[in-house]
Parts: C-alpha cells; structure tokens; sequence
C-alpha cells in the first residue's frame, strides 16, 4: 500500500488552479490589482514576475510577457531584453533571499515539451540545493515545499522593495 503524505493546504491551490483552456493565468492575473494573492512579485513594462503556484521546489518563479503568445517570435526586442533583465534580477533576488548553490532556468515550448500553460510563452526559474532532489522525489513523486508559498513571496518582496 503507497504511503500518503496529508497536505490540506494544497487544496486551497488545486481548487483555484484553471482548468487548461479555460483562460490564461498569465493574462487573468496581471489584469488583477491584489498581486499578493496572485503571487505577482513584479511587474515591468513589458513584463512580470510571479511565484509558481505549484512550485518544483520552494522558490520557483515564472518571468512572463504580458502579450499572450505562445510564440518566441511573436516577441519585439524590447520584450525579450526585459525578459531577460527579469531574469537575471530574479536570479539575483533568489540568491539574497534563500542563497541557492544553482539555478535552472528554461522555457518549455508546447505541451509535449512540459509546457503546463501551453498558449503562453514563460520562463521558470528554479532554485537548487545540493541535496534538494531525495527519495521523495525520485521515487514517491513527491515535492515536499518547506516553505508556505505566502511567505515566500513576503521574503521576496522584501529584497525586491530594497533594491
């Protein structure tokens, strides 16, 4: 018999979590003005930052365009630049905040490719530790966050807001 993991938290994410095709999140919630309960920690001209909601490991954020594409092509310069300045200012935030010993970051483009919103073209930022990858989720499939996604974003903020 599996051993169970009780997390009723999680709950309160799975219920909110839009169903694919059914929107896009990466529309619906910069259009939103309370960004803490969205997890916007950031927004640019062209683009934002925002905490993944089911995160790999505690930390995990997304960089997005507010054009809903799912092309890179379908991107101008001025978006691609700031993408990629949010992506080095989320490295540099994650590192004041938590002192990961490594990054990855990538794009999934399409569904066969991992992407879990495939109509809208994101960058995830992972932050890694030596050790982060244990039984739990090599063999169980299992994530186990230390860290509720709220105060994560409350730690974030902080550094952001101090830069």
């Amino acid at each position: 018999m599996p051993e169970r993991i009780w997390a009723p938290w999680r709950l309160v994410y799975i219920e909110k979590a839009t169903p694919l095709g059914k929107g896009c999140i990466f529309v619906e919630l910069p259009a939103s003005a309370n960004d803490r309960d969205n997890l916007l920690l950031y927004r640019g001209e062209k683009a934002f930052v925002m905490l993944n909601r089911f995160p790999y490991i505690n930390g995990h954020l997304m960089v997005a365009p507010y054009k809903h594409t799912a092309n890179l092509d379908d991107l101008d310069d001025a978006e691609l630049l700031e993408i990629n300045k949010l992506l080095a200012a989320t490295v540099r935030w994650l590192t004041k905040a938590f002192r990961p010993e490594g990054f990855n970051i990538g794009v999934n483009l399409g569904h066969v490719a991992g992407a879990g919103i495939p109509t809208h073209v994101h960058w995830h930022i992972v932050p890694r530790w030596n050790g982060d990858t244990n039984f739990m989720t090599v063999i169980g499939d299992v994530r186990v966050i230390p860290q509720n996604l709220e105060d994560t974003y409350d730690r974030l903020r902080e550094v952001i807001e101090t830069e």
